[in-house]
């Protein structure tokens, strides 16, 4: 049984973590050894997704919410009038162990709020994956939040024993960081993000001359912004993904939309938070630049430089650009047929492997699972797109939209038919 003190202590510290959202998915091949505890081979983290779409869950905490910043965006700033709490290294060890044994988590993720000194706070991170793995003989999944300004030993010594470390650049510009957080600086964090980078790098390469090299993050770093605290467009975030996508070769780029928690006059009033769907569209547009090799600039721009919220970003790039299609599947490159919306990454493959049998017909599309619904009018089918050439893009966005709602009315009612 869990103690009074810890339970108090976790209750706390576990719903200061809520507001981290970079604590998903990430890929790691650590094998249990030596009759250890644990294993994250394919295994992601959290009550979240991992790459391969499973759900699997992680123990979410903060070491402390005592913070020596006073970010106006962060519940755990230290001028907020809340409940703190620390816990011990032995503390948190002792939970993801007991958690683990009963099969609640599969994993932890830790962060905390600075206390002291980098140094100081991101020691504490490191003893706790430490002991882990080297006397518990844990090999689940371990995401560490790395704090910026501790030494790069510490960080080091953090990449050996965690699976993934994460630094939150937390506002999209250095203008949104100084008026929030004049403290801070996003240098602080870009440098150890290079110095991560290359150190992954450099373990990657020797573990290709030696097997037996020890591990380095291998599911990489992430990182964070937060999105609505401050008035940046879509395109700057956007932009900024990119970059670190580019240059830091970042695993993922999370976006947590704001949630108001202060009077603060610098601060969008409370009762306004960000509207969930922004966003759920800025994950969407991530997503393209990553897989379906779309450029930024293709997504948003200086003319428009907020995504559509009633329209997901490929349906917005393809209505701008109608002189793209029709495009003909059973000849068109994979990259084009993949910017077709209503096919995804995957239907895009099995149309092309499919296409090498037979000459693929609007059914065969339907029994791929693709949405035909969306996606006929971008496809040169001959009597179908017939029906649908001379529809200007504003009357396809307009059909569209009313199939999407007819469609979510008649998934409402079967639901309530079952009750």
């Amino acid at each position: 049984m869990l103690k009074e003190r810890v339970l108090q202590k976790l209750e706390i510290l576990s719903d200061a973590a809520k507001y981290d959202v970079s604590c998903s998915s990430g890929q790691s091949n650590r094998k249990n050894k030596d009759k250890g505890l644990g294993n994250s081979s394919g295994s992601g983290i959290c009550h979240s997704f991992t790459e391969d779409g499973r759900c699997v869950a992680l123990l979410k905490i903060l070491l402390t919410n005592h913070c020596i910043f006073d970010c106006a965006y962060c519940v755990s700033r230290k001028s907020n009038d809340i409940k703190r709490a620390a816990f011990t290294v032995d503390e948190v060890v002792d939970l993801t162990i007991g958690f683990y044994r009963r099969n609640y988590i599969e994993g932890l993720f830790l962060s905390s709020g600075i206390f002291d000194n980098p140094d100081y706070t991101m020691e504490r991170l490191v003893r706790i994956a430490k002991k882990l793995r080297l006397e518990q003989n844990f090999n689940g999944y371990i995401h560490l939040k790395a704090i910026p300004g501790a030494s790069d030993e510490l960080l080091k010594e953090a990449g050996i024993y965690a699976d993934r470390l994460s630094l939150n650049l937390e506002m999209p510009t250095e203008q949104g960081l100084k008026l929030l957080a004049p403290d801070k600086s996003h240098k602080d964090v870009i440098k150890p993000m290079q110095y991560l980078k290359t150190e992954i790098a450099g373990h990657k390469e020797e573990r290709k001359a030696n097997y037996k090299a020890p591990l380095f993050a291998p599911a990489g770093q992430s990182t964070q912004m937060v999105i609505g605290a401050t008035k940046e467009s879509d395109l700057e975030i956007l932009g900024m993904a990119d970059y670190f996508y580019q240059q830091m070769n970042m695993r993922r780029v999370y976006y947590s939309g704001y949630v108001p928690i202060s009077h603060d006059n610098r601060l969008p009033s409370i009762g306004t938070p960000v509207p969930i769907i922004r966003e759920n569209r800025l994950y969407q547009a991530d997503w393209l630049i990553r897989y379906y090799g779309f450029n930024v600039n293709e997504i948003v721009g200086f003319n428009q430089p907020n995504l559509d919220l009633d329209i997901d970003p490929k349906l917005g790039w393809a209505l701008r650009n109608m002189n793209q299609f029709p495009v003909d599947i059973n000849r068109a490159d994979i990259e084009l047929i993949k910017r077709i919306p209503g096919i995804g990454f995957l239907s895009a493959q099995k149309i092309v492997a499919a296409r090498k049998f037979k000459k693929l017909v609007p059914q065969d599309l339907q029994k791929m699972g693709i949405a035909y619904s969306r996606a006929k009018y971008f496809l040169a089918f001959s009597s179908p797109f017939l029906l649908h050439k001379d529809l200007t893009a504003l009357q396809i966005k307009d059909h569209i939209l009313d199939t999407q709602k007819s469609k979510y009315q008649n998934d409402f009612s079967n639901q309530l038919s079952l009750f």
